[in-house]
């Protein structure tokens, strides 16, 4: 059982082989997936998941914030099962995600919310980048 799974039993969800191929496929994935991309991973899992079933599920891990779901300016929801703080820089280009965390930059929304009269109770930072061309 993966760290996801647990959390799921925990939270008192019922674990059906459906909801456990799609749970596998968000703990092994890399990225940062769609819907539909969860849903061409678990179809090869168990062909006879629906595509209704990957969004429920997907939809009830948020709620439950066991997953994260992002927009990233686009026109559809991607999900991530990686909770704890970071950021992400997104390439404007191909849409790939890149997660970073940098300990000068927390200091720095530290020191620019005290200033203004504030702490920081939460935060997301989303950088939108083009690489560099070599020239």
């Amino acid at each position: 059982m993966n760290e996801l799974e647990r959390k799921c039993v925990s939270a008192g969800l019922k674990m059906t082989d459906q909801r456990r191929a799609i749970l596998k496929v968000l703990d092994e994935s890399g990225d940062h997936p769609s819907v539909e991309t969860v849903y061409v991973r678990v179809k090869e899992i168990d062909p006879s998941v629906s595509i209704a079933t990957v969004y429920r599920t997907l939809n009830l891990l948020d709620q439950l914030h066991l997953v994260q779901k992002h927009g990233f300016n686009s026109n559809f929801a991607r999900f991530e099962t990686k909770l704890e703080h970071h950021h992400h820089l997104i390439d404007v280009e191909t849409g790939t995600v890149i997660e970073f965390q940098d300990d000068k930059l927390e200091e720095l929304k530290r020191e620019i919310a005290a200033r203004l009269g504030y702490d920081i109770v939460e935060d997301m930072l989303e950088l939108y980048g083009r690489k560099k061309q070599l020239s």
